[in-house]
């Protein structure tokens, strides 16, 4: 059934005239046995009962079939990429959800896929959280330090840092001291982000999440040839003790190297891009990031291409850009007190709803604890997934428990009791 959607009063047409026009022009063919207008403008296109039961037995022997596509290439998809010392909040969801599901979309078609957690584990910040780690776990190196809030612990570091210059100095040494590699440094470092990637795993657990880790650190023994590279193409200009690189188009330049020397997340985004195209021999590559960093993907896929490292001819590399999660009020979405909402909290909200949801149903009286756990787990994780994906990516989205859980509508609640529904049949 298809509905003409038309502004009748600036096109100053009927609808049901538009329709039956459209229905005319439908050529005679082996599928349709006939079409009928209904309604204001609705066409019902009638199938041949032949045509569908060849479809469905088919589907039933063969499954789904998708198209050829030739050579097998290898897409590598960047999403999720949290930040270490920092908890997942309610913008990862949407990187994660769409980036996990082009990735399946990807495999379901033949391709290669390579699914890649860019996390944010190397830099400056880290000097600040050793320091810190020093002094309130000061046998760290012997002792396992029971850090259970790494959000709390980096506040502390951070404020310390603000406030404190003698701190301060000390951060900027311990980073100096991680970057040459000295191995209590090291030690400090993976106790911090193995604290993270606990706390990370347990939602890519709720989600179904599958993805191999490729931090920033990964890339960090690359990035002086990186800059030795664009050196010796005649790419780097020098702008107040900083090595900056202007890629044609765009008005600001690349900056990969401080003028302090460090380097920054321009010089490992470059470093990454080299990476999935010349070693992992990339054939499409995705970065699932919010719209907010469109400008800057840009310029770096740009400066891949002035150097030579790929020709969008033949190699794809593309921001899938998304907009941002917004509360019921239209607001960025938020706790009352103003805080970005924690995921772990907004997955728990959403298997308490949905536990509620089925009570009230009274599926517990007839379903045993086993099954009405993954009742509990199936409603909410897929609704919160659905409410995601039914949404055009590029759109903000309001985010709202009711709306998603309601079992009438475009909603995961509703499928799913279709989908039991047909099963029964």
């Amino acid at each position: 059934v298809f509905q003409i959607l038309l502004k009748t009063r600036e096109q100053k047409v009927i609808p049901r005239e538009i329709a039956e026009k459209i229905a005319k022009n439908i050529p005679a063919n082996d599928c349709i046995e006939k079409v009928e207008i209904a309604g204001p403008g609705f066409i019902n296109v009638h199938l041949r009962k032949d045509f569908v039961s060849k479809q469905l037995s088919s589907l039933l022997i063969n499954g789904v079939q998708p198209p050829a596509i030739g050579k097998r290439k290898k897409v590598v998809v960047d999403f999720s990429s949290p930040n270490i010392a920092k908890e997942m909040h309610v913008g990862h969801l949407r990187s994660t959800i769409i980036g996990e599901s082009m990735c399946r979309l990807f495999e379901f078609a033949g391709y290669d896929v390579l699914r890649l957690n860019h996390l944010g584990d190397w830099g400056t910040q880290f000097g600040m959280l050793i320091a810190h780690l020093q002094d309130k776990f000061p046998d760290y190196l012997t002792v396992s330090p029971p850090i259970g809030d790494l959000q709390a612990f980096y506040k502390e570091s951070k404020r310390r840092f603000d406030t404190e210059e003698e701190f301060k100095k000390r951060a900027y040494q311990c980073v100096v001291l991680l970057q040459s590699k000295n191995p209590d440094f090291i030690k400090a470092w993976n106790l911090i982000c193995d604290v993270s990637r606990r706390e990370f795993q347990k939602i890519y657990n709720c989600l179904d999440i599958t993805i191999i880790e490729r931090g920033e650190s990964f890339y960090h023994e690359m990035m002086k040839d990186i800059v030795k590279e664009f050196e010796d193409k005649g790419f780097v200009q020098v702008d107040d003790g900083r090595k900056v690189v202007f890629v044609p188009g765009f008005p600001v330049p690349l900056t990969i190297v401080k003028s302090d020397g460090g380097y920054t997340y321009d010089t490992s985004d470059l470093a990454a891009l080299k990476h999935r195209l010349c070693e992992e021999k990339g054939d499409i590559l995705i970065y699932v990031v919010d719209s907010g960093q469109s400008v800057h993907f840009q310029t770096v896929f740009s400066a891949g291409q002035m150097i030579g490292w790929y020709d969008p001819k033949v190699t794809r590399v593309a921001h899938a850009a998304f907009g941002v999660v917004l509360g019921e009020d239209k607001k960025k979405f938020k706790t009352r007190s103003g805080d970005t909402v924690r995921l772990i909290d907004l997955l728990e909200e959403g298997l308490k709803r949905a536990m509620d949801k089925l009570k009230d149903k009274e599926r517990d009286k007839v379903l045993t604890p086993e099954e009405l756990k993954a009742a509990q787990t199936s409603v909410a994780f897929g609704c919160i997934k659905y409410a995601d994906l039914s949404h055009n990516r590029l759109n903000d989205y309001v985010f709202s428990f009711d709306k998603m859980l309601d079992d009438r509508g475009n909603t995961a609640a509703y499928l799913l009791y279709a989908f039991t529904r047909i099963r029964c049949v």
